[in-house]
């Protein structure tokens, strides 16, 4: 007998069987550690947490299962519904079919426009966000009867519109218009996904979420072969990037500003060209495009080629965009260009070419998009994804992210095609091993120290001790490319190379969670030629404050990147910088030494001689903005 399932009515999704025919699930070992990770953390009394799983490692199936583990609580048994909160239709549609199959003795369904307009009794029901800032939509939820509220593409959910709803049911999260809501008779767990859990401008997410607390890099995925293969392949050519205005919002360019630039016939041409000589043997090629127009000129140009390149945007209509986007997984036609669509949410698994035309400067964005190529799709005969970006050899604009920046390589230095995560993090090893060939060799004493990129400094009473350990000393300065400095009493500056320094440090203490908070300031360097003999900074100004470490940490890169050198590179900060490998100049040395007789008591744990640069320059740190506080009577 034929088993016919209901379809999404113009009412509701309401999909529920009498019994299962489905194999029990089998879940991945680290989808079961993400698993046991929320529960325990939602145990330790956690409600607001996140998990950051990259593009195709199954975060719907996590979430889906999330949810059958989360126990009704005991001070209220009917909070037994779960809300899960979206950012498309599309999204919600799949969800909803996940959940079906996964379940399929829970009831189901969609709260999206005028045509799904849930109860709000199923046991699960999958919304939008755009129609939940609807006041009467939203009312239909009753927070005395939810168990759970999950947020899926969570790195949205520092923005109003998401606190605007998130508050009704957690009065923890501020409401963006200062309104009060009625406390809920038990706390609900809010717990958010995203395979880009950090916003651009690294500065709100705290007011939604306590802690991450899972986190799995795409690079270790692609290792284990939970996703596919990679090949990166990085075409240099004359972008000039310079007069590109950056968005103040988001920090990324401004799409009008930048189609400028990216979208002419020699740029597109290039990006034709280089795929017909890299990818024209690829069976499913996605393009990323900044707006409308580039798309239809792209395409335009494939088609002058003579390839069969279609493409998609916001205002496709929706039969279309689902007829264009099945016919592209079922091979139909190789090369599909998209803006702005096909970001989040696409679950297309033959992808296998994927071509950035399009520079950025978020790392969300990027990883967005070249993630929407890693999942494995063995069936359509899918081995690997070519990925191809486009740098800019003109100008070197700072924050520009690109497939050699995500291994910490220069993008001016190095020619990238055909590699592998495996070849690039290699050859960010030689390069490394070459400059400490060129300025001697790295330093040796205290124990048995092997390579400078181990050491890290961990008694902040003695700001010349380098001692070894494990791993980073602070897993928030480790998150971040930039070499800040650790300068003891909960103090982290990052030197800004002739434009001044920030510093981070303790604000207050969040007396509900028992958490930390930190402000952060910012000290120009002064550049005024008759007021520098007077003080070689400016007053010196706050930057943000009540944030925790890790997201004080995030909002100030995103200020260096954004403000500080916003035309310029900031090359020169990064931990793997070259420069750190030199030998220390003469001028760190006698600073140096000037501060040891001074202060006899504390010992070097590096002979001067071996000491290099970014080792000097730590200690000058520390003895500036920390520990020198101890030395000075």
């Amino acid at each position: 007998m034929q088993c016919r399932r209901r379809t999404i009515s113009s009412l509701f999704l309401s999909l529920k069987r009498k019994s299962s025919t489905v194999a029990p699930l089998i879940l991945r070992p680290y989808q079961e550690l993400c698993l046991d990770s929320c529960t325990d953390a939602l145990a330790s009394g956690s409600t607001r947490i996140g998990v950051s799983l990259p593009t195709g490692a199954g975060k719907t199936t996590v979430f889906i299962s999330l949810l059958s583990r989360i126990p009704v609580p005991a001070t209220n048994e009917a909070a037994t519904k779960s809300l899960i909160i979206v950012n498309s239709v599309e999204l919600a549609r799949q969800s909803a079919d996940h959940v079906a199959r996964m379940f399929p003795h829970w009831v189901v369904e969609i709260e999206q426009g005028a045509k799904h307009q849930a109860t709000g009794t199923a046991d699960v029901t999958i919304a939008t966000y755009q129609t939940l800032n609807n006041e009467q939509r939203l009312m239909k939820f009753d927070s005395k009867l939810l168990k759970a509220i999950i947020i899926d593409e969570a790195h949205h959910a520092a923005a109003p519109s998401y606190r605007r709803l998130l508050s009704r049911f957690d009065p923890d999260i501020k409401h963006p218009d200062g309104l009060v809501v009625d406390k809920p008779p038990h706390k609900i767990p809010i717990i958010g996904f995203s395979a880009t859990f950090s916003r651009h401008d690294g500065l709100a997410l705290g007011s939604v979420f306590e802690r991450i607390v899972y986190h799995r890099d795409f690079l270790d995925m692609i290792k284990e072969q939970w996703l596919c293969d990679v090949r990166f392949t990085s075409v240099r050519a004359k972008i000039d990037l310079d007069k590109v205005t950056i968005n103040s919002r988001t920090g990324d360019f401004n799409a009008t500003s930048l189609a400028q630039v990216v979208n002419s016939e020699s740029i597109n041409n290039l990006v034709v060209r280089s795929w017909i000589d890299r990818a024209s043997n690829r069976k499913s090629t996605l393009v990323f495009c900044v707006n409308i127009a580039h798309v239809k000129a792209l395409t335009q140009a494939f088609r002058d080629h003579g390839i069969d390149a279609r493409y998609i945007f916001a205002a496709t209509p929706n039969a279309e965009r689902k007829e264009l986007v099945n016919s592209f997984k079922n091979g139909e036609f190789p090369v599909l260009i998209n803006c702005a669509i096909l970001t989040e949410g696409a679950d297309i698994p033959n992808i296998d070419c994927v071509v950035l035309a399009r520079p950025t400067r978020s790392r969300n964005l990027f990883a967005q998009m070249i993630g929407r190529g890693m999942r494995l799709s063995p069936n359509t005969g899918k081995t690997d994804c070519r990925i191809i970006d486009f740098v800019d050899s003109h100008t070197r604009v700072g924050g520009v992210i690109s497939v050699p920046t995500l291994f910490g390589l220069d993008p001016s230095e190095i020619d990238i095609d055909d590699e592998t995560p495996e070849s690039l993090t290699k050859r960010m090893a030689q390069m490394e091993a070459s400059v400490a060939a060129q300025t001697g060799p790295a330093p040796t004493s205290v124990g048995s120290v092997p390579n400078p990129s181990s050491i890290t400094y961990t008694d902040h009473d003695d700001p010349f001790s380098l001692v070894e350990e494990d791993g980073p000393t602070s897993p928030h300065i480790s998150a971040s490319s930039f070499c800040w400095v650790n300068c003891s009493d909960g103090i982290y500056v990052l030197e800004l190379h002739g434009k001044g320094f920030i510093r981070i440090e303790p604000y207050e203490v969040d007396v509900d969670v028992g958490v930390t908070l930190y402000r952060a300031r910012y000290t120009a360097a002064n550049t005024h030629f008759e007021t520098r003999k007077f003080s070689p900074f400016l007053q010196s100004r706050l930057i943000m404050s009540s944030l925790p470490l890790s997201e004080a940490i995030r909002a100030c890169d995103t200020f260096v990147m954004q403000n500080v050198f916003r035309n310029s590179s900031t090359f020169m900060l990064l931990r793997s910088s070259p420069w750190r490998r030199a030998s220390a100049s003469d001028a760190q040395r006698r600073l140096i030494l000037q501060r040891r007789r001074a202060d006899p008591e504390f010992g070097m744990s590096y002979e001067l001689p071996h000491m290099n640069k970014g080792q000097a320059a730590t200690i000058i740190t520390r003895l500036r903005h920390g520990s020198a506080i101890l030395l000075v009577q």
